[in-house]
């Protein structure tokens, strides 16, 4: 939220009563109170009021129509109720929507769950139990989840949209204003020119913080920062994520889907019964299976051992270095792509 928006259209004479902020949670959690002051200031948080989006509560979700693939597009009625509908959002890498932002603010964003889940399972290749081509970090063009999301969110009428890049210390470093297409690929080109990594080759450790919090709010998130760190890691190898976790692991559910044998078992079970978060299930297993995954995190030694992985102590990771070797550290994970000769 550009915070000094709201002041300057009170100021202008748009009354309080008549604004409302609704915050995209798709289907995470509500934004808390103090999330909510951080991000608006008290000043907006005390005139403006706010909605926190349900995934799940079919007394405010409209069906709109529906996509050229036939998913139903239900989204929040807030979008159809007021005369002007602005969307103001960061972007940044996103590993199977490409990039965050934008469309994404709408769908998933406002969603059902209903066309949350239809979204995301594109992804998904239940022929090939592995992700879809073309649906990968900091891919638009061919990406069958975007373009998905794309024609969802063109249900809604969005007046202007506001998509800004913020730096590591939470500045805004740039802004792109206008029709929520255009500004939004203008927003994804600049940030992949500042955030893509070209590496000579991979190693057998890599070292990869997700950047702090809200990067590590919980596992789900982290995850999108082991994906950028196994771009860089060999077959075998070792790779050592620092995420706090403090909200655990993001769903109640999500440690059910690590019951499975393996990956393949996990995914199997994924194409009978869809769900998001068995996804991102299975795509931490797929690389647990891959390397040796070590987590410094406030997670509990037994979930991160049923997810295949292992607990490590900030002071353990030391001795995993030697003089022979050869690794990569890698800050703020989460914002980066990175990419190699055998990507």
């Amino acid at each position: 939220m550009q915070r000094g928006r709201p002041r300057r259209l009170i100021a202008d004479g748009v009354e309080p009563h008549r604004m409302a902020i609704i915050f995209a949670t798709g289907i995470h959690r509500k934004v808390t109170e103090e999330e909510k002051r951080a991000i608006l200031t008290p000043f907006i948080a005390q005139r403006i009021k706010t909605f926190d989006h349900d995934a799940r509560d079919l007394m405010r979700i409209s069906r709109v129509g529906e996509t050229s693939g036939g998913i139903p597009v239900e989204l929040n009625r807030a979008l159809f109720e007021y005369g002007r509908v602005v969307l103001i959002g960061g972007v940044t890498f996103h590993y199977f929507a490409g990039f965050t932002g934008g469309r994404k603010l709408v769908c998933p964003g406002l969603a059902s769950s209903k066309t949350i889940s239809a979204t995301h399972k594109l992804a998904f290749d239940c022929e090939r139990m592995d992700r879809r081509e073309g649906v990968s970090t900091g891919l638009l063009h061919g990406n069958a989840v975007h373009e998905a999301f794309v024609e969802a969110a063109s249900k809604a009428k969005i007046d202007f949209a506001i998509s800004a890049i913020v730096n590591d210390a939470g500045d805004v470093t740039d802004v792109f204003c206008g029709d929520q297409i255009t500004s939004h690929r203008a927003a994804c080109d600049t940030f992949a020119s500042q955030h893509k990594i070209s590496i000579a080759e991979k190693r057998e450790l890599v070292i990869a913080s997700c950047g702090g919090y809200p990067f590590d709010i919980n596992m789900i998130q982290a995850h999108k920062s082991l994906e950028a760190a196994s771009k860089a890691c060999i077959d075998g190898g070792t790779i050592v994520l620092l995420a706090e976790c403090r909200d655990g692991l993001g769903r109640d559910d999500f440690l059910n889907w690590f019951d499975a044998e393996d990956s393949g078992d996990l995914g199997r079970r994924l194409c009978e019964k869809y769900q998001v978060n068995g996804q991102t299930a299975w795509s931490f297993l797929k690389k647990a299976e891959r390397f040796k995954v070590a987590m410094v995190s406030s997670l509990d030694e037994d979930i991160l051992g049923r997810m295949r992985s292992k607990k490590l102590r900030a002071d353990g990771v030391e001795a995993l270095i030697n003089e022979k070797t050869r690794g990569y550290l890698i800050p703020n994970a989460s914002k980066l792509q990175i990419i190699t000769g055998s990507n």
